[in-house]
């Protein structure tokens, strides 16, 4: 049996309990190094694993025993941990986005591609039997030729609940950048890469109120767009229209629907791993939900480092690259009046066949 690839996790917030009851008892990983900005927050984490200590940032990065660093820092730190620690050999998996920046993220690429390492990144919620299973349906022709999608997410901003919900309003934010890569890497994994981007955005207010915890009442500033909605091109002739708010009470959309020439597919949520997936044929009376066919069955966050430490890659640099350069493109088409063409074209990874969880654990 192959030895477990030892791992080090960067960034210890909310997001990394999620990923510890993925990763702390996986075999194919170990988990011997964390750091947080908080020290007591690594030690406190540290205890609790079997074999992990508690390290600065800088000394977990230049670590002998550390394979693969897992990036759960604030997004406006991505590029900068990632890049460190390729620089020192190791390959890389991270929360989304990729980077703040396209040209960051092409940094972040480029510098794997030279070191020999691998990057992988959030969101693996596609790899769950939701999406994968759509994708099995798009794939077997239930719905004959693809050719539209739509992709909704909307809320009134994660103020009203997030203690401290700064970054969401700073360079790096935004409902495109924080929810909007669910939705876009489920679309490319649904219907393939996207050629050209033309994107709207607006901003309705210049301030937040922060409405829970030590800090509530204290009003922040805003100064990314808050609505940003475009079409997208796929190389395959589909157009998906897209749409993601913070300035918006609520939605009965579903999360995405895909249409084709013989019916239309009902996706379920592309934060979540599971869910049904529901199908209309053209001429029939309604939707049904379509079995589980393909997808790792109760996954959780992490799992697609798992599925790139066993040598598949799924949840790929390549694809998380391509999103970022969908998600920087939509208000950059915004401002400049004119679709965008884009210069990435990922591979699209194979479906993941369904797989129980005795045997992706």
């Amino acid at each position: 049996m192959d030895e477990p690839t030892r791992i080090g996790l960067i960034g210890l917030g909310v997001i990394s309990d999620q990923y510890l009851r993925t990763l702390r008892d996986h075999p194919a990983v170990r988990i011997v190094a964390v750091a947080d900005l908080r020290a007591d927050r690594a030690t406190e984490v540290a205890e609790a694993l079997p074999s992990a200590r508690a390290l600065g940032v800088d000394a977990l990065l230049a670590a002998d025993d550390v394979d693969v660093v897992v990036n759960l820092t604030v997004p406006a730190a991505h590029a900068e941990i990632a890049r460190a620690a390729i620089a020192a050999g190791k390959g890389v998996f991270g929360e989304k986005p990729l980077a703040t920046t396209f040209a960051d993220a092409e940094r972040v690429m480029a510098d794997a591609t030279a070191a020999g390492v691998a990057v992988g990144s959030a969101p693996d919620t596609v790899l769950g039997t939701g999406v994968q299973t759509a994708r099995a349906a798009i794939e077997s022709g239930l719905i004959g030729r693809p050719t539209a999608a739509t992709a909704t997410w909307v809320s009134p901003g994660h103020e009203h609940w997030h203690p401290n919900p700064d970054f969401y309003y700073r360079e790096g934010g935004g409902p495109h950048f924080d929810m909007g890569p669910y939705y876009l890497t489920s679309l490319v994994h649904l219907l393939g890469p996207v050629v050209s981007v033309s994107g709207e955005v607006s901003r309705g207010r210049t301030e937040r109120e922060i409405g829970s915890g030590p800090r509530a009442g204290e009003r922040i500033p805003v100064e990314v767009d808050t609505h940003v909605t475009g079409t997208l091109r796929h190389a395959s002739g589909a157009l998906s229209s897209v749409t993601f708010s913070f300035d918006a009470g609520g939605t009965t959309a579903a999360p995405i629907e895909v249409h084709g020439e013989a019916g239309s597919l009902a996706v379920p949520d592309p934060n979540d791993f599971d869910g049904e997936v529901r199908h209309h044929a053209v001429g029939s009376d309604g939707w049904v939900a379509l079995p589980v066919s393909a997808g790792y069955v109760g996954a959780g966050r992490g799992v697609g480092l798992v599925d790139m430490v066993r040598g598949h890659g799924r949840a790929s640099g390549e694809i998380a690259l391509h999103v970022t350069e969908i998600v920087t493109a939509l208000p950059l088409s915004a401002r400049e009046g004119r679709r965008i063409d884009l210069r990435t074209t990922p591979a699209i990874p194979p479906l993941v066949p369904l797989t129980p969880t005795e045997q992706w654990r």
